[in-house]
Formats: structure tokens, sequence, C-alpha cells
């Protein structure tokens, strides 16, 4: 019996040591994203919208640019198809850098499904940042991280919602935040990494996909450039290494 309460112990005191780990390495991304999502429920607001909507679309939907996109088209009764084929390009970046978590997800546990819905690009920055923990620890970091940065949004969408409809609000460019937290979290990945080469490849993607393919059409090149010229950095750095 001693032996198992002192297990347990342990136990106990590894998973808050993790939960906690989790909770301060989310915390730049509760910044942006109460602010973000509060944004967003002011902007449902603007269109009639209430709290359960605000809410349902944070919990399902959870796709911070696509639900700012969705306030309009709910608002104009878009049809699925339109919806679908809108959501497929605005998150067509999910499917790009979801594939460099194959790996690193393939051992997680249960928690797997949801920790694939819950990848956003803030939580993916978080996720993929080198660490010095087991596999297990890795597994219960990653989905503690996903559960926090997902309360935060769900948070402010529904406090977002609730002062919209007390307060009146001028809700022009305030989906300008999305832009302002990309910034802070690639800042924030910027000074916490020796290792500037993959920034720099995807910075050079993108501009030389804008000047190519304009600002509509430039984010898949980008991805399908930056994945090629990864790969084939880790492919020379490899042999580096040999």
């Amino acid at each position: 019996m001693r032996c198992n309460l002192i297990r347990w112990n342990k136990v106990k005191e590894a998973i808050m040591k993790t939960i906690k780990k989790a909770f301060v390495a989310s915390l730049p991304v509760m910044a942006g994203y109460l602010v973000l999502s509060t944004g967003f429920g002011m902007l449902l607001a603007s269109k009639g919208y209430g709290v359960f909507t605000s809410l349902a679309m944070s919990v399902f939907i959870y796709a911070g640019s696509m639900q700012f996109v969705a306030v309009d088209l709910i608002a104009n009764s878009a049809s699925l198809i339109a919806v679908a084929l809108t959501t497929v390009m605005v998150n067509a970046r999910h499917l790009f850098y979801g594939i460099s978590m194959i790996d690193k997800y393939k051992n997680v546990g249960k928690g797997k499904p949801y920790m694939i819905f819950a990848l956003t690009d803030e939580t993916y920055s978080l996720v993929c940042a080198d660490n010095d923990m087991n596999s297990r620890e890795y597994s219960n970091y990653c989905l503690y991280v996903s559960v926090f940065n997902h309360l935060y949004w769900i948070t402010g969408s529904v406090l977002g919602v609730l002062i919209g409809m007390i307060l009146p609000f001028d809700v022009t460019g305030i989906d300008f935040a999305l832009t302002a937290l990309f910034l802070t979290v690639a800042t924030k990945q910027w000074t916490e990494t020796k290792d500037h080469m993959p920034a720099i490849i995807g910075a050079v993607s993108s501009l030389l996909c804008l000047f190519i393919f304009g600002k509509d059409n430039f984010l898949i090149p980008t991805m399908i450039i930056m994945i090629i010229a990864l790969y084939v950095l880790r492919l020379i750095r490899g042999d580096k290494d040999a």
C-alpha cells in the first residue's frame, strides 16, 4: 500500500509539473487568443448572433482566421459548397505543417484525435519546439497546451459576444489581430532558437510567392516550396552529420 501511494504521488507530481510547464508556455498565446477571440465574438455579435453560436463555433470549428471569414459566410447564407471550398483555401496550411507532426504525434495515446483537431498555428509553434522531455511527458505536454489554448479561445469568444451585445463597437479592422498574434509568436520563436534557417526559408518563400502569384494565390505555393526547401535542408544537414 505504501509503495503504491509513493508511486501515485510521484505520478501526480510529474503530471502537475507538466501541466505547469504547458500553462507557462501557453501564456503568450493566452494573451493573444483572449484579445483575438474577443474580437471575433464582438464581430459575431455585430451580425446579430449570440452566445450559443459563438460557443459552438469556437468549440467545434476552432480555426481563428476561418471563424472570422465564417461570420460573413453565415450572415450571407453561403452554400455548403462555398463554405467547404473557402475553408480548404483558408486553412490549407494546416495540411502542410500537420504532416511534420506525424512522427511526434505517433504514440500520444487516446488524446490524438483531439490534439490533431486542436493543432492551430500557435499551438504548433509551441509543440514543435525542441524539448528535453521523454515521450510520455511530451505527449501530455502537447495535450495540455492544446487544451489551454482552446479554452482561451472559447473564453474570449463568449466574452466578446457578451461585450458586443451590451456595448456597441466599430469592428472595422478588428481581424488584423490575427496578423499581430502571428508576429508575436514568430518573434518569440526567433528569440528562443539558435537555428533561424527554417524561419528564413519561410519568409523568403512567402515573399517570392507573393510577388509571383499575388496575395490571393500565394499561400499554397509557399507551403509547397517551404516543404521542399526544408526537406532538402534536412538532407544536407543529415549528410553533414554523417
